[in-house]
């Protein structure tokens, strides 16, 4: 008779010792951000586990031993029934890909695949409504992407799709959604949308959970604490999922991107999307905008905006950022 509770990884020291063991059988990076995990002990061993971390279900690992003792359903279960008392109707799950038939059963579709993770999801609106909503968008002719967070909106942003919209006869310009920086998505997405009023070949569309997001993506999110190796399995995924899934509908041949100077996490991201889109899409990579001699940045924005350092941000803002954070009393 197993036993099923919740661990503290927190607090509970050997708790935590006997998990991070567990995912190291399984081939899992203990490194996953979770924030809720449950497992299931055969008197002292920790015999499965499983997590969330928002609504994405992680970090699902059964001791060897065990594996005929259809822990992992049972986990599944219990997590799924605590999200739904969250509140929560749409979740993913992130997992190895020999695990898919236990999640089909579930109700879990697949979302993408490839020889190291299976992404699920289950509930709506889900990657089908997201589909429809790029097939409305859908422009005629080829087209190019921009991924970015703009948080905020700078002269770098608007100086990459600038020059993408130069050279491409469609752009599509792709905002995050998750809602885990300063600015919030409702006000990131506003800041895009005016800055680039004045491309009439440029479309700003969201991401939703489908591009570099908690659930495709959570390193980009967790820059200074990510481990490179993880990041990089990360951003394999959310690389496949734009090419096979995404690119298709818009016609996209190129996405373009910024020099990445500064963060690991993002230099990484360039790095598997180029060995990821070869040989169907290119990428290109725009060397960042420079002002007063200093390269153009969000960071330093942020830091300018703490410090209210109208020099900066008068260097580094559009006009319409500017604008932006006046009405909203954010400047």
């Amino acid at each position: 008779m197993f036993e099923i509770k919740r661990l503290w990884l927190d607090r509970d020291k050997k708790a935590q010792r006997q998990w991070t063991e567990l995912l190291k059988e399984a081939g899992l990076d203990p490194h996953e951000e979770v924030e809720y995990t449950v497992g299931a002990y055969d008197g002292e061993t920790l015999a499965a586990s499983a997590s969330y971390d928002r609504n994405i279900i992680k970090c699902l690992a059964v001791n060897a031993h065990y594996r005929s003792a259809n822990l992992l359903t049972q986990l599944m279960i219990l997590l799924m029934e605590r999200l739904r008392e969250e509140g929560k109707r749409h979740f993913f799950v992130y997992t190895k890909p020999q695990n898919k038939q236990i999640f089909s059963s579930l109700g879990f579709r697949q979302i993408i695949e490839n020889d190291r993770i299976l992404f699920m999801e289950q509930g709506t609106p889900d990657f089908n409504d997201y589909r429809h909503l790029l097939e409305k968008a859908k422009k005629p002719g080829r087209g190019a992407a921009i991924v970015m967070n703009a948080n905020p909106f700078t002269k770098g942003h608007q100086y990459l799709a600038e020059r993408a919209a130069s050279v491409t006869p469609e752009v599509y310009v792709f905002v995050l959604s998750a809602d885990r920086s300063e600015f919030s998505d409702q006000d990131r997405f506003a800041m895009v949308q005016a800055g680039l009023a004045h491309l009439k070949n440029v479309t700003v569309l969201p991401t939703n959970d489908y591009l570099v997001s908690s659930a495709t993506f959570p390193s980009y999110f967790l820059k200074e604490k990510a481990q490179a190796d993880l990041a990089r399995v990360q951003a394999d995924l959310d690389s496949q999922l734009f090419k096979e899934k995404i690119a298709p509908i818009l016609a996209i041949d190129t996405r373009f991107v910024g020099e990445e100077p500064y963060s690991q996490v993002t230099a990484i991201y360039n790095q598997e999307m180029k060995k990821v889109f070869q040989p169907e899409l290119q990428l290109v990579v725009v060397p960042r905008l420079e002002a007063d001699q200093a390269i153009i940045s969000a960071t330093k924005v942020r830091q300018a905006l703490k410090e209210k350092d109208e020099t900066v941000l008068k260097t580094f803002l559009p006009e319409t950022t500017l604008h932006y954070l006046k009405n909203k009393n954010l400047l």
